[in-house]
């Protein structure tokens, strides 16, 4: 593609205007203002002809996979393929979706002459999390004289994933784990009642007759008592619900899908760092992703990859799928940490009678976020109107009727929690560390 530059326009201003004006208003001068004006044109012609050949050569070439953080400034790698080796200017815009912002439109470059290769990098903010496509590169060159720019579109192929942002949450995290004592100490194994066996040794009065080796005390003539050590390696499983009950939005603009998320990838930082194995589990009407709990910095990327594009889909939740589904793939004891949204009554009483199904096999904890909505009454500000005092009732009846369903869920030994926005990855970290303080798995 073709198109006249501004210098074009200039110099026909300067010579084809008033060349037409002085060979229409004098009869004598018209034969020479032609002949100018017939050599400028093809002066501009030849150098179209010229400049066609400016682009032959160039490739461009993205990464397969470029990784960057919501909100957070990134660069995208691009490199340029030169086979001329001919000293070049380029104008480079690169087609980034509407959910990016860079500082600037367009990039103007100079290739080096001798040189096969060229990088420059593409500074850029994304605003939303999710996978993105980039296909295409638009170029720009200017003809030898400037009068024209010659344009195409060169196809890339590059995947920008978007995670969520960490660093906020794990600076919470960070003051957490301070505030425990975990850093700066040395690890020491801890005996106590779990499911690994330590050793053996003589009975001492006191000790629980069911963990009397009885085979050991008819040997030895003499009782003897098994010892067993924590549990070290325990699976935790993150269950995000990614329903419509998760597509509203929370405090601070994003949704609650989006807090559930960051707070899920928080926590499995925290599992991998107790040496426990740490697992996902994504829902809404049917099963969305299952990643099976295991250890290690890959199986943690596999994780973020795994949910770091998932988006609420305006469909009810079924509990009763879930529960049948943690029932049929998780036969070991595992910690199961709910995020999800509890305030419609019908669905919350689906939820109680599905727990009976996986409440006395696994700990399970429940969170959900806290909305400025959900209070009791007189605990906010007073009504200024009418309208306030029916709002502030409706919130109060939330928020009663999540008591009740907290104490449903307590009967049958299952924690719920209302947590704040600012505080869920703090709090879903405090949750899990008391469990294994206590030892309950």
């Amino acid at each position: 593609m073709i198109v006249p530059c501004n210098r074009l326009s200039t110099w026909a201003a300067i010579v084809v205007l008033p060349l037409a004006l002085l060979a229409g208003l004098v009869q004598s001068f018209s034969p020479m203002a032609l002949a100018v004006i017939a050599l400028f044109l093809a002066i501009a012609a030849l150098d179209a002809v010229l400049g066609f050949g400016g682009l032959e050569g160039i490739e461009v070439l993205l990464p397969a996979v470029v990784r960057l953080s919501k909100d957070r400034d990134g660069a995208i790698e691009i490199q340029i393929k030169n086979e001329q080796q001919n000293a070049r200017h380029l104008r480079l815009g690169l087609a980034l979706p509407r959910e990016f912002s860079a500082p600037q439109d367009d990039m103007r470059i100079q290739l080096p002459g001798q040189s096969l290769w060229s990088r420059l990098a593409w500074p850029c903010t994304p605003r939303r999390r999710g996978n993105y496509r980039l296909d295409k590169c638009h170029l720009e060159t200017i003809s030898p004289l400037g009068f024209w720019a010659m344009r195409t579109a060169a196809p890339v192929r590059s995947e920008v994933r978007v995670y969520p942002n960490l660093l906020r949450e794990r600076d919470s995290a960070a003051a957490i784990f301070l505030n425990r004592g975990v850093f700066g100490i040395h690890a020491q194994r801890q005996i106590g009642k779990a499911r690994d066996f330590e050793h053996l040794r003589e009975y001492i009065v006191g000790d629980n007759y069911e963990d009397i080796h009885w085979k050991a005390t008819a040997k030895r003539g003499h009782p003897v008592t098994k010892i067993f050590q924590i549990e070290r390696t325990q699976e935790v499983y993150v269950v995000i619900d990614a329903s419509r009950l998760s597509a509203r939005l929370a405090p601070g603009g994003s949704t609650i899908l989006e807090r559930f998320i960051t707070a899920g990838l928080v926590l499995g930082m925290a599992a991998e760092q107790q040496g426990d194995l740490f697992g996902l589990i994504t829902f809404s009407d049917r099963i969305e992703n299952f990643v099976r709990a295991k250890s290690g910095q890959t199986h943690y990327n596999l994780c973020r990859d795994a949910i770091y594009a998932l988006q609420p889909r305006q469909i009810t939740p079924d509990f009763d799928e879930l529960a049948g589904f943690i029932r049929l793939r998780l036969r070991r004891r595992a910690l199961l940490v709910f995020l999800t949204s509890l305030d419609d009554p019908v669905l919350a009483e689906s939820f109680v009678r599905d727990m009976d199904l996986i409440c006395r096999q696994h700990v399970i904890l429940v969170n959900m976020m806290q909305t400025p909505e959900i209070a009791p009454m007189f605990s906010g500000p007073p009504a200024a109107r009418v309208d306030d005092l029916y709002r502030h009732l409706g919130g109060h009846i939330l928020w009663h009727n999540l008591r009740e369903l907290q104490k449903k869920l307590q009967r049958r030994g299952v924690r719920f929690s209302l947590i704040e926005n600012e505080r869920l990855s703090a709090q879903l970290i405090t949750q899990y560390l008391s469990v294994k303080q206590r030892q309950v798995l």
